[in-house]
Parts: C-alpha cells; sequence; structure tokens
C-alpha cells in the first residue's frame, strides 16, 4: 500500500514502549492481584500467561497489522482496505475509547488527588488519610473536587497529545515507563523484606487449587482480565500500528509488548498481596476480603495498609501513587490519541483541533461520572453509578462484540494471509502461520464471545458466573 506521510515512531523499541504504556493501566495494579488471590494464586498466573501468549498475541498483532498496513486509524481502516460495507465496525471501535476516556480520567484524577494527598503528608505533617474510608467517601461525594482534579489529570494528557507522536507520546514513554519499571521492581523489593511477607509471596504464587471450585471460572477471569488489560478493541493499537515504520517486526514487538504487560502485572501482584496480608494478620482483618475489595483495594485498603507501616508508610505511599498515576496516564494518552487519530483521519482535522475537540469532549461526558456519586447520585442508567455503567457497557458488551467482528472479518472476509503479509515484511517471523489462521478464524471469536457472555451473567448475577 502506498506510503503517506502519517507521523511514525522513531523505532522499535519507541513503539513497543508506546503499545506496553497503552496495556500497563489501572488494571495491572489492582485487578489483576485480586483476581489471582481469589483463583488459586499460580493457577489464575498459569492461564494469564497462557491466554496472552495465544489469545492476545492472536488479537494484539491482527490489530497492528491492520493499522500498519492501511495507515489508518480504526474509523477509517475497512474503507482503506476496500470493505466499506465494513466502516460500521470502525464506528464502534471508535465509540470505546470515546466512552471509556472520559470516566478513565475521572479515576486519573482520584489519582492525582491521593498523590497530592501523600505529598502533604510527608512534606506538610498533614494527616488527611489517617481514615481512608472517610477521606475516599468524602472526596467522590465532595461537591467540586473530583471534577476539579479530572480536568488537571485531563489537560496533563492533552498537552502531550498536542507535542505530537514523536515529541509528546513517545518521549514522554521514554520518561515515564522506564521510572515506573523501576518503581514496581523497587516496591516488590521493599515488600518483600517485609516480616512475614514470605506468607502474602507463597498465598499469591503457589497453586491453591481448593480455591479452583470452577476451573471455568479460572479461566474466564484470566481471559477477561488479559482482554482488557492489552488495550484491545478500543482503537489503540490499530492507531499505534500505523505509526510503526514498515521495517520493524510486528510478531516481534507483540510478543515484547505482552511480555512487558505481564511483568508489570504479575509484579504488581508481589507488591499489593504482601502487604495485605501482612495488614490483615496484624488488624484482624479478614485477608480474602481485604483482597478482593475491588478498586476499593486501591483507594481504601491500600492506604490503610500503608498507615500501618509507621514512618515509612506515608513514602511508600507515595511512591506506589506516583507509579499508578504514570500508568493512568500512559493508558489515558493511548486512548485519547486513538480518539484524536480518528477525528483527524475521518474529518481530515489538524491534530490542535482534533486535541481540542477530543478534550472538551472528555470534560462533558467526564462530568457526568466525575459528579456520579456526589451532585448526581440519583443518575443511576439500568441501577448503576453512570461510571459503573460505562464501564460496563463499554469493557463488557461492545469491547468484545468488537473482537469478535474484527476476527471474523480479517478470518473470514480479508483473509489471513494479507495479516501474516504484513508480518512477514523484510524476513519476519513466519513460524506462527497455522496457528494463527486457527486462532483468528475459529478460537479466538468463540474466546472473546464467551467473555462477553460471562461479563453479562456476572453484571446480571446470571448463573452464578460472578467473576
Amino acid at each position: 500500500m502506498k506510503e503517506t506521510n502519517r507521523a511514525s515512531w522513531s523505532g522499535q523499541l519507541a513503539f513497543v514502549l508506546a503499545a506496553a504504556a497503552s496495556a500497563i493501566g489501572l488494571g495491572n495494579l489492582w485487578r489483576f492481584p485480586y483476581l489471582a488471590a481469589k483463583y488459586g494464586g499460580g493457577v489464575f498466573i498459569a492461564a494469564y500467561l497462557i491466554l496472552s501468549l495465544t489469545l492476545g498475541f492472536t488479537l494484539l498483532i491482527t490489530e497492528i497489522a491492520l493499522g500498519r498496513y492501511s495507515r489508518q486509524s480504526q474509523i477509517t481502516v475497512f474503507g482503506k482496505l476496500g470493505h466499506k460495507k465494513w466502516n460500521f465496525l470502525g464506528v464502534l471501535a471508535t465509540i470505546v475509547p470515546l466512552v471509556i476516556l472520559p470516566y478513565y480520567n475521572v479515576i486519573g484524577g482520584w489519582v492525582v488527588k491521593y498523590f497530592v494527598a501523600y505529598v502533604k503528608c510527608i512534606f506538610c505533617s498533614a494527616d488527611t488519610l489517617s481514615d481512608p474510608n472517610a477521606f475516599f467517601a468524602s472526596f467522590i461525594t465532595a461537591p467540586w473536587e473530583p471534577f476539579v482534579y479530572m480536568v488537571i489529570f485531563s489537560l496533563v494528557v492533552s498537552f502531550v497529545i498536542l507535542l505530537g507522536v514523536k515529541n509528546g507520546i513517545e518521549k514522554s514513554n521514554l520518561v515515564m515507563m522506564p521510572i515506573l519499571f523501576l518503581m514496581a521492581i523497587g516496591i516488590a523489593i521493599y515488600v518483600a523484606t517485609l516480616p512475614n511477607a514470605s506468607v502474602g509471596i507463597k498465598y499469591y504464587l503457589i497453586p491453591d487449587f481448593s480455591n479452583c471450585d470452577n476451573f471455568g471460572k479460572v479461566i474466564l477471569g484470566a481471559m477477561g482480565q488479559m482482554f482488557y488489560s492489552l488495550s484491545l478493541a478500543m482503537g489503540i493499537m490499530i492507531t499505534y500500528g500505523s505509526y510503526m515504520k514498515r521495517r520493524n517486526s510486528i510478531p516481534s514487538a507483540s510478543v515484547r509488548i505482552v511480555a512487558a504487560d505481564t511483568f508489570v502485572a504479575v509484579l504488581s501482584g508481589f507488591i499489593i498481596i504482601p502487604v495485605v496480608v501482612i495488614f490483615a494478620a496484624n488488624s484482624g482483618v479478614n485477608g480474602k476480603v481485604a483482597i478482593e475489595a475491588g478498586p476499593g483495594l486501591m483507594f481504601e485498603t491500600l492506604p490503610k495498609v500503608f498507615s500501618s507501616l509507621g514512618v515509612a508508610g506515608p513514602y511508600l505511599g507515595l511512591i506506589f501513587f506516583t507509579l499508578v498515576l504514570f500508568a493512568a496516564l500512559t493508558s489515558s494518552i493511548s486512548m485519547t490519541e486513538a480518539c484524536v487519530a480518528a477525528i483527524g483521519d475521518y474529518f481530515k482535522t489538524k491534530r490542535k483541533s482534533s486535541t481540542f475537540a477530543i478534550t472538551l469532549w472528555a470534560l462533558l461526558l467526564g462530568s457526568v461520572s466525575a459528579f456520579g456519586y456526589g451532585r448526581w447520585e440519583s443518575f443511576k442508567p439500568f441501577g448503576m453509578p453512570a461510571l459503573d455503567f460505562f464501564d460496563f457497557s463499554m469493557n463488557s458488551i461492545l469491547m468484545p462484540i468488537v473482537a469478535a467482528l474484527t476476527c471474523y472479518f480479517v478470518g473470514w472476509v480479508l483473509s489471513p494471509k494479507r495479516i501474516l503479509a504484513e508480518c512477514h515484511r523484510h524476513g519476519g517471523a513466519t513460524g506462527f502461520k497455522y496457528f494463527y489462521i486457527v486462532m483468528v478464524k475459529f478460537i479466538a471469536p468463540l474466546l472473546v464471545i464467551a467473555i462477553l457472555i460471562s461479563e453479562v451473567c456476572r453484571a446480571f448475577n446470571i448463573g452464578g458466573w460472578s467473576i
């Protein structure tokens, strides 16, 4: 396909860091550890690794190859490939980040709030986190604070996007990602030195089949976590792939992205589970309940843990929430870029205008979630707070639908050979040809549909599939 003047990454490393930065988000830092603890420790980790290197790898190279071949974002990629009847799928794939970005920025604002709180604890001797439950509840129900912090977070993200692919996204990732990795490793090492940390590490790593009463739940839980963690079906990898140079290897880059994402997810378990187990043992709290606290694990349980660590607690809290802030920023940057690129490709607008439009959109829709626990608490579509509704409708419904349709398009309409040809440019790896064809045509669509069914069952408590 004819080359365009489209922006591009400086090289393979820049692309891998950008894609890994997108994949490594808040879900890695709280959802993976609690699912691992819930579903048999090492059993869940093994299932996650296998699924990441099969289903995750297949979906990842598919989206990256679609982007690089077409040099388009998700909204125009199907028409560029000569299948305008499938433009509806590009629209669906664009709706996903357009809806997720606003409420993700709200959660990013929460992280900024905690970052500021720990800075105050250390440098201003403030005792704002003496009661983490009350702190969190008073913050998210406050009249204006959640919105203000969302605006701060959103403007930082938009500033990076305005600088462009190389000067903004690439350079920010070159700074944040190494620091993120180093902080995660450093915290994990520190946690391992705490008294009785070995109890939590064993709880995390040693396979416990007694917690796997239904192995189907383990597989579905691992599959769902892997699917959301790798930023699939959001247009991000198609957009980032469109900036990838032809000479770079898609399979090699995909393996590295999966490895980096999995490394941080597994490492987060070494950070969170031991300290929560230690805290539970010392305070008489049920450790299993504390670990499975969902989002409350990050914003309520962990601050309690840090408070129990004495003088070192606030410092550990600050480092941890700096790590979380970087993860939130990199993921939000990637979603914003997918939206900005889509607007630019479809309407032929410049980056500045597209960024302004998406930022305004994110602030307007984000306000619904920002005020959803306070002044607009009564607005509960299907009985859910606004943020939970947006999350469910996108993550549990639309994303699996987009992924399944993408697999069908590649497997039965476009032909897997087009994707394989793009992957094999300049002597790229060829050993996975038959594996890829079978996965994208048959196995991947069925697995993604299974995620869709299980998530709907979980949300409405159908059949006991509460994953």
